[in-house]
């Protein structure tokens, strides 16, 4: 029926009405184009009141007022008119609306198509406000905006809308129909009925096919009103039953889900109970129902979308009373907002991607999507992208297009959330072994027709392509083959000089833009780049799943067959891409990485015939390359080389698999290790000596004369390698060789074949290397498809897990994953234990079987460990997480992994005019900054410098000004040194960058919110007055005006400062002991590295891994900084400095640091950043050193959100300030307003240790990510029971009872002492009665020796007491 249609809406009229109509038509909606119909809005904005429905006049000025409010992100149109002329208003809202961006789905909204059911023309008119009012307030708005294309109808239905009364809730006044009383619901195509309809008397229904068919919509809604229900497809049936036939849909699960969306957010839905009073006892399960269950609808809208518009449409019954008073509106719009943006968020799930052509790239529309076992099929858009909503699962997603080969890919992974993104690469069907493209038959659209049969070749374990051929009567027949395809060979074989290899290079990667990325490495001692060319069908990125394979030639420079041979190679799979089958599918499944020439100042020099010479073997320097790598069992002690440097760097920024270096010589393969501890001529296996065998054959096999094992008779008689291999060792011993420091320190498995025994053959010989090792170099590539692949995912989200540890049980050698937790390894035939592990999580073990010649599929989902060092869940309160911090937490997740960061910086691209700027220029800009951007910034000095500059502190936050002590708070400082000009510069554009996208990019205004950014952009203004622009090495302005470098000038202690701080330096200390600082970067000028502390020269460094992992992010997310080249030979720092990153002192050790000071008295970690070679460079560079630096400075925001945060509280949940959190045994940080304290942290394993006085210590073990936000603690203090170590109840009971003891011992001391004050008064009266006896004796006493009167006082207690009183009395 659809066809009659078509023909319905392009047939010249006979009559003049519908030549008129087709005229109105065709001015409305013509293809492509939609008209913007001018209103004069009211100049005073109306402000919403949710209490008045809006006529058509209301509603049009409504409409456009607001797109002249909102200009960057509304635009008003017309698809068409209503019967009574009036325009169907369309607003759509996107970021930018003028123009259409792929990579947008598109997503609509239709209202009021039953002109009596008003709700939902309101409603969706509260829609449009709310997207564009929130758009920059808050993130989820702004993220749907940004990243989605809404299109809202508020009124399919004008006419009716105007006829119909307020307050009929049954529809009694006429207005559901169109102005000819037509049921819009009941005229479109329907799949069950036949019936044509006039579509002079439907042109609404004629516009929204129109407008639905060149749009290509993912998903819609049709909202409805007379009951509450989600209603999905199909609306009908073959029998049109009146109720309960279920038509199910071949996305049935799917549209549940989608309604489900809608009815579980909607308070009155989801219970299924609508009570409506015109049908009390009408009940829909979830609030759901299936259109032709509740009852047949032919002709419905939602059907059409499905069949025939690559929609999916589900229609939204809002409310019982069809049109309720306008008093409800407010409640209306409360119930179903939350639902209406869950909905439209749906349009982001399953599978998305785009579609384009081998040969140049091209983008393909039409192409059909095709989902195994789902038999509806959708096509891709304009530019070639489609959007395939799917729910969480493993699908086999074929794309087909007529006169191209049909693409197959297997298992891929949908998971909740965000779409899987795949796409697709199609080669042209050929029929003429010359190689010509011409289109013989035609791939169906669907594989749902009876009289198709489908014939599948498997070309590898990963790709299945299937063939559609039509068959007739029904009756399969075999498909027509084609003659056998012969590949395009190489035309031309030379050697190529350097500057003709360069231009080889470029032409092919200009001739196939689409597969080939051409990029640099390095440069060679003479300063030729080392050239990789990339082949892939996405060459420039890696894909998640796909194998990275290297080929590495030329490393002797005399050795130049390998060299040939790799321009061989990149002209064959060039050529032949799209046409050859086998050379299409190892594009599609592999990135190709070829290097030609390691060593291209050798070349330069060797000699054409040369069979076993060494001229041009070594580097410029005169060293072996292939005996400079790190050695396991020897130390090599010559200096590194910059090409060593270069692609030791590169295998460590690709997740390489495996590799050949291809040498010349010999004719063997050869493989690890290379050499043993003895250096001796002996048998040395790799623990994978089993693969390494297997995959060195599979390369010999196809080279007879290698595989014979006899190479180089007349060269090397006795030499013999059976089957054309050798453990390297056991041939000779070769200490510092490439392929076992690839093997060990990679996850990339690399052999070296010597391909030829004449090194430097003459050119007339090149073909004949090519044809004796073509076959051998594509069935090594191959080999990258053996073994075991997979994911290492979270078992929570699905995220990947990068750096997780993949151990084959018996085999001491383990692998890891990559950023996106994807995973090789290469194994022989058998059955493996497999263990993956990652910290932070348990690990699971599996068995895998591997097969000849495919890789086994093993996916691995860890469980995170929330437990102590114990392994015992954490006791005390546990953090709960709003919505709002997991989707914060999400953010910082997925800018960590994969592409996420590198697309934040492609998505935010701003227009820039570089300059440098003066100290009066500077500060203008920082004025205007919080002029335009008050909201968000605040500008204040922190002091003045000698020559009274004022010091500019910049606070970007959603708070400026004010103290959020539970956010972390970043420095950014730079101009320490006036002549370091870059780096002033760089903070000015990341502070207009961050202002400009706020509101704008959801990731940057979340960034904004929730951190406190503070830049100093230039410290020393004095010296930066002095300098001079494009002096590189001048020391002009690196010091003050008082000539002191500031940068020795910060000292804590008194007894340390020999002068009075600088002012400049006083006012930097001043900020940085106000301690509530988690992070501080600084930029420096006049080389390519980041430092950590410390400068002062110390012999260790607490913490260290933290600090340099820190540096490492910056480092690593620079392009050239990681490749630890400083390069700058123009102030003699020329070197090889690991990942770019250094220890402060080792660069230029000194005293009185910025860095130090902030370490040791702001408890804050700061990295200092040297931008580049040139202190002062031309402004011209200024654009390139902002996008070289742009992505790591975005980092150092991401950065400071990991590491390790919470509060510190007791019992009574009152906050503790000043209490210390300890931080493996060492590092102190405090915890300040409100009991917060945030610590960055390396990823792994941490002890925390927390100290408050007068509380009990607490300790909890954390684990860190590199990609997750910070581990989030409450830290609850006990009251302290310890005294003098001991428990308190003890010391209490202790001293009670030490006390008691001291109350009786003293009562019985002042009894006794009463009692011998009465006696001792008693004796007196007797001495006074006897006082001539006492005399007597005291006479008597006299005559003898003091001796004896003394020796009473040491009478024993058989003594009287008056004796006792007598003697103390003497």
């Amino acid at each position: 029926m659809v066809h009659i249609w078509e023909r319905l809406l392009t047939r010249p009229k006979l009559r003049v009405s519908l030549l008129l109509l087709a005229f109105l038509l065709s001015l409305v909606v013509s293809p492509g184009d939609t008209r913007t119909r001018s209103v004069n809005p009211s100049t005073e904005e109306t402000v919403e009141t949710y209490n008045k429905y809006y006529n058509y006049v209301d509603l049009t000025i409504r409409l456009q007022s607001l797109v002249e409010k909102y200009p960057h992100l509304a635009n008003l149109s017309s698809v068409g008119e209503s019967v009574g002329g009036r325009e169907l208003w369309v607003m759509r809202i996107t970021k930018d609306p003028s123009r259409d961006t792929p990579g947008r789905p598109k997503f609509k909204y239709v209202g009021n198509m039953h002109g009596d059911e008003t709700v939902s023309r309101q409603v969706l008119v509260y829609l449009v406000e709310y997207l564009l009012a929130k758009y920059g307030e808050e993130p989820r708005i702004t993220e749907l905006v940004d990243t989605t294309d809404i299109y809202i109808m508020p009124s399919m239905n004008p006419d009716g809308f105007e006829k119909s009364k307020e307050g009929d809730c049954d529809g009694q006044n006429g207005g559901r129909n169109n102005a000819l009383n037509m049921d819009l619901n009941r005229s479109f195509p329907d799949q069950y009925d036949e019936k044509v309809l006039n579509p002079d008397n439907i042109p609404e229904v004629v516009a929204v096919m129109r407008w639905i068919k060149e749009k290509k919509f993912v998903l819609s809604g049709n909202l409805h009103g007379g009951t509450v229900v989600a209603s999905y497809p199909f609306d009908d049936s073959a029998t049109h039953q009146r109720q309960g036939h279920y038509s199910s849909a071949e996305d049935d699960v799917l549209f549940r889900y989608l309604a489900l969306v809608y009815s579980k957010n909607h308070h009155v839905m989801k219970t299924g109970e609508p009570n409506c009073p015109d049908s009390p006892t009408e009940k829909f399960k979830d609030g759901i129902t299936n259109g032709a269950q509740w009852y047949d609808v032919p002709g419905g809208m939602q059907d059409y979308n499905y069949l025939y518009g690559n929609c999916l449409e589900i229609t939204m019954e809002l409310s019982c009373c069809k049109y309720p008073p306008s008093s409800e509106l407010q409640q209306e719009w409360d119930l179903n907002r939350e639902s209406l943006l869950a909905y439209i968020a749906q349009v982001h799930i399953g599978v998305r991607g785009f579609v384009k052509e081998a040969i140049n790239g091209t983008a393909l529309a039409n192409v059909s999507i095709v989902v195994a076992s789902i038999r509806h099929n959708l096509t891709t858009g304009e530019y070639g992208e489609y959007y395939r909503l799917l729910l969480p699962g493993t699908y086999n997603i074929t794309a087909v297009a007529p006169g191209f080969t049909p693409m197959t890919v297997n298992g891929v992974q949908v998971v909740e959330g965000k779409a899987t993104e795949l796409n697709f690469t199609l080669a042209p069907v050929v029929t003429k072994a010359a190689g010509s493209i011409t289109v013989t038959e035609n791939s169906m659209p669907s594989t749902d027709d009876s009289n198709i049969s489908t014939t599948t070749t498997t070309i590898s374990s990963d790709s299945t392509k299937t063939r559609l051929v039509p068959s007739k009567g029904g009756n399969s027949s075999p498909a027509v083959r084609p003659p056998e395809h012969q590949p395009i060979q190489p035309q031309e074989f030379r050697h190529h000089n350097y500057a003709d290899m360069e231009l080889f290079l470029r032409k092919y990667s200009s001739e196939y833009p689409s597969i080939t990325n051409l990029y640099k490495i390095g440069r060679s001692v003479e300063g030729r780049e080392l050239y990789v060319m990339a082949i892939s069908d996405n060459p420039t990125v890696h894909e998640h799943g796909e194998p990275e394979f290297k080929y590495v030639a030329n490393m002797h420079g005399n050795e130049v067959v390998s060299r040939e041979l790799m321009l061989n190679l990149i002209e064959y799979l060039c050529s032949n891409y799209g046409t050859d089958p086998e050379v299409t599918q190892l594009v599609n499944s592999t990135r190709i990485h070829i290097m030609p020439s390691m060593n291209p100042d050798g070349y330069e020099v060797a000699i054409e015939g040369d069979e076993q010479g060494y001229s041009g073997r070594n580097n410029s320097n005169n060293f072996d390359l292939n005996r400079n790598f790190p050695d396991q069992f020897v130390t090599i002690t010559e200096p590194r080389q910059p090409e060593t440097i270069a692609v030791i760097n590169w295998l460590k920024s690709i997740p390489f698999i495996l590799s050949a270096n291809l040498h010349g010589g010999s004719l063997v393969v050869n493989y690890p290790y290379d050499d043993d501890k003895k250096g001796t001529s002996e048998y040395s296996p790799s623990p994978d000596d089993k693969v390494f065998q297997q995959i060195s054959r599979a390369y010999s096999q196809e080279n007879p004369l290698m595989h014979n094992g006899h190479p180089c008779v007349t060269l090397y008689p006795s030499e013999y390698f059976e089957d054309g291999i050798t453990n390297g060792a056991h041939w000779y011993n070769v200490p510092g060789g490439m392929q076992d420091w690839n093997y060990l320190n990679t996850n990339c498995f690399e052999v070296t074949i010597e391909l030829g025994c004449v090194k430097y053959p003459m050119a007339r010989e090149l073909p004949k290397h090519w044809e004796q090792n073509r076959r051998s170099l594509l069935e090594f590539i191959h080999q990258v498809h053996v073994g075991v692949k997979g994911t290492v995912s979270d078992l929570t989200d699905g995220t990947g897990i990068p750096n997780a540890t993949i151990d084959v049980e018996g085999i001491d050698h383990n692998i890891t994953s990559a950023r996106t937790g994807d995973f090789w390894r290469l194994l022989s035939p058998g059955t493996y234990s497999i263990t993956a592990s990652a910290d932070g999580y348990k690990s699971v073990r599996t068995y895998a079987t591997v097969s000849k010649g495919g890789a086994e599929v093993v996916d691995f989902r860890l469980t995170r460990i929330h437990s102590d060092s114990k392994g015992q869940s954490p006791k005390g309160p546990q953090t709960t997480q709003t919505p709002s911090e997991k989707k914060f937490q999400s953010l910082i997740k997925e800018l960590s992994l994969g592409q996420g960061l590198e697309e934040l910086v492609r998505s935010t691209a701003t227009d820039n005019s570089f300059r440098y700027r003066g100290y009066k220029d500077l500060s203008g800009f920082l004025r205007g900054l919080t002029l335009n951007f008050p909201k968000i910034t605040s500008l204040q000095s922190l002091g003045q410098s000698v020559e009274f500059r004022t010091i500019w502190a910049l606070e970007i936050s959603n708070k400026p000004g004010q103290t959020e002590p539970s956010e972390p708070k970043i420095r950014f400082e730079a101009g320490i040194h006036g002549n370091a000009a870059v780096g002033p510069e760089l903070l000015l554009e990341f502070a207009a960058f961050l202002c400009i996208n706020y509101g704008k990019n959801p990731a940057i205004s979340r960034l904004i919110n929730e951190t406190r950014i503070v830049i100093v952009p230039s410290i020393n203004p004095d010296g930066r007055e002095q300098a001079t622009e494009k002096l590189c090495t001048s020391t002009q302005g690196l010091t003050n005006a008082h000539g002191k470098d500031l940068d020795t000038d910060f000292f804590g202690n008194a007894s340390q400062r020999v002068v009075e701080a600088q002012p400049e330096s006083r006012a930097m200390m001043d900020m940085i002991l106000d301690k509530s600082y988690t992070l501080s970067v600084a930029l420096d000028g006049g080389s390519l590295v980041a430092t950590y502390p410390y400068d002062k020269p110390v012999q260790s460094v607490e913490n260290e891994g933290t600090l340099k992992y820190l540096a490492s992010v910056y480092a690593n997310n620079h392009p050239k900084m990681h490749l630890g080249d400083t390069g700058c030979s123009n102030n003699g720092q020329m070197g090889n400095i690991p990942d770019g990153v250094m220890r402060a002192a080792e660069r230029q050790s000194h005293m009185g640091s910025m860095k130090d000071f902030s370490m040791d008295f702001g408890h804050c970690p700061e990295i200092t950043v040297y931008s580049g070679c040139c202190l002062f460079p031309p402004a011209e560079q200024l654009a390139t050193l902002w996008a070289e630096n742009k992505k790591p400075l975005l980092s150092m925001l991401v950065e400071v959100h990991k590491g390790v945060r919470g509060v510190a509280r007791d019992k009574s949940g009152k906050p503790i300030v000043g209490a210390i959190i300890v931080l493996n045994g060492g590092v102190r940080v405090f915890t300040t307003e409100g009991g917060y304290f945030h610590a960055l942290l390396a990823p792994g394993n941490h002890n925390i240790e927390a100290v408050a006085d007068g509380y009990q210590q607490q300790r909890q073990e954390v684990v860190v990510s590199s990609y997750e936000a910070a581990t989030s603690l409450i830290i609850e203090f006990d009251m302290d029971n310890n005294i003098f170590g001991l428990p308190r109840e003890f010391v209490v009971a202790s001293a009670a009872a030490s006390m008691t003891a001291l109350v009786v011992t003293a009562c019985i001391i002042w009894c006794v002492c009463a009692a011998k004050s009465n006696r001792q008064k008693d004796g007196f009266h007797r001495l006074r009665q006897h006082r001539d006896d006492y005399d007597d004796e005291i006479r008597l006493t006299s005559m003898g020796s003091k001796k004896s009167l003394l020796a009473h006082e040491f009478q024993d207690e058989s003594e009287s007491e008056e004796d006792t009183l007598y003697a103390n009395k003497i």
